[in-house]
């Protein structure tokens, strides 16, 4: 970077990728800006610029005492440690020392208290909300959602005769046949610690699941016209339940609000859904197993006269984008529910639901609204 690209950049003011900071003194304080930038996108620090943009530069001696700064801030007042990387512009006001730092591949980064910085438009602010902090140590695989146990959960508000009827279809043999009980059993399974049903036990196999988890449903409306607004509704209705009777009262809210076609059928037979029915498995399979269940909000199942929209809590993990699912690529979000999911859902496990999906009909925008923390799967329908 040269004098002139470096002004450039100052004359457009700070944001979310670039801070300005006339010196650092104190290795707390450069720190939490380097983990704030770690935390989300990366972004750079410019040192011997103020706030408005003004260079008012570095003499050589700054430099080296803000190189021992940054290298003992970077790994010791920083966990996990980072790695910046510092370069130096000479202006004719001075130098201005300019740090990269890249976006972490170990979130969250705290500080020597514990606290996690994120950025906050220009600015940084550190994570208190439980939620937060909870999709955080999610995106670093260190924790899902659905290993998490449910408060207030006991063995009771499992379907045990359900458990069981899996088990001999998946193992081949009675729960009674292992001579385990149901607590050491379910544990094995990854369903339960110390007698406490984690969300995954509750949501596949739970009596009534919406009792202790109520924004863990589907809710169904089918417009007359083309918005969300519409004073009038054709059907609605707030599927809840276990998963698998999500997925089969969805699939049947579907059915009754689309239209069926004859198609290549004789005049006699009852036609064919408009749109194919392998779409909506794929995709509702998808939305129940692969939503982040940190969010407390339900699935929306929007039927339009032109449309109908799956609406998922959570954008795509990580860096997943929706070319790459597109062509079958997956992150695991819930890796107990999936583990378990394959044999209980028409579920694959493989990333190939989106891709036969897209191929059984093309006609389906993917949008990963990260700002609303929402995935869309919207499947048009062709009059």
């Amino acid at each position: 970077m040269n004098e002139i690209e470096l002004r450039a950049i100052l004359a457009v003011g700070e944001d979310s990728h670039n801070q300005f900071k006339q010196d650092f003194t104190n290795a707390d304080a450069l720190a939490a800006e380097l983990i704030a930038f770690a935390n989300c996108a990366g972004g750079t620090l410019f040192i011997g610029v103020a706030d408005n943009g003004k260079v008012s530069g570095l003499e050589a001696t700054d430099v080296m005492r803000l190189n021992q700064l940054l290298s003992n801030a970077a790994s010791q007042n920083v966990h996990p440690p980072v790695n910046p990387l510092s370069t130096n512009v000479p202006t004719s006001d001075g130098l201005v020392m300019v740090i990269d730092v890249a976006e972490g591949l170990n979130k969250p980064y705290v500080d020597t208290l514990g606290r996690i910085w994120v950025k906050s438009g220009a600015d940084k602010r550190h994570v208190t909300a439980r939620e937060e902090m909870q999709r955080m140590f999610q995106q670093s695989g260190l924790l899902y959602a659905d290993e998490v146990p449910v408060q207030y959960a006991t063995l009771d508000a499992l379907n045990q005769r359900e458990l069981n009827d899996y088990f001999e279809r998946r193992y081949h043999k009675s729960i009674e046949a292992t001579g385990l009980g149901l607590p050491k059993l379910v544990q094995n399974l990854s369903l339960a610690r110390n007698g406490v049903p984690n969300l995954a036990a509750l949501l596949l196999f739970g009596n009534a699941p919406s009792i202790l988890k109520p924004a863990f449903i589907i809710k169904a409306v089918a417009f007359p016209g083309t918005v969300l607004h519409d004073n009038h509704y054709l059907d609605s209705e707030d599927i809840d339940g276990n998963l698998p009777e999500q997925y089969r009262r969805a699939i049947a809210f579907i059915k009754r609000n689309l239209r069926h076609v004859q198609g290549n059928q004789g005049f006699n037979s009852p036609g064919q859904l408009e749109v194919p029915e392998a779409v909506f498995e794929e995709l509702l399979v998808n939305a129940l197993v692969h939503r982040d269940y940190f969010i407390s909000a339900p699935i929306r199942l929007l039927i339009f006269s032109d449309r109908i929209e799956i609406i998922s809590p959570g954008h795509l993990p990580n860096h997943l984008d929706v070319e790459q699912i597109r062509f079958g690529l997956s992150n695991l979000r819930n890796p107990v529910l999936v583990s378990h999911a394959f044999y209980m859902l028409p579920y694959r496990g493989i990333g190939s639901g989106i891709p036969r999906a897209t191929e059984a009909w093309p006609h389906i925008d993917l949008i990963d609204d990260r700002r609303g923390n929402q995935f869309k799967a919207i499947i048009r329908r062709i009059t």
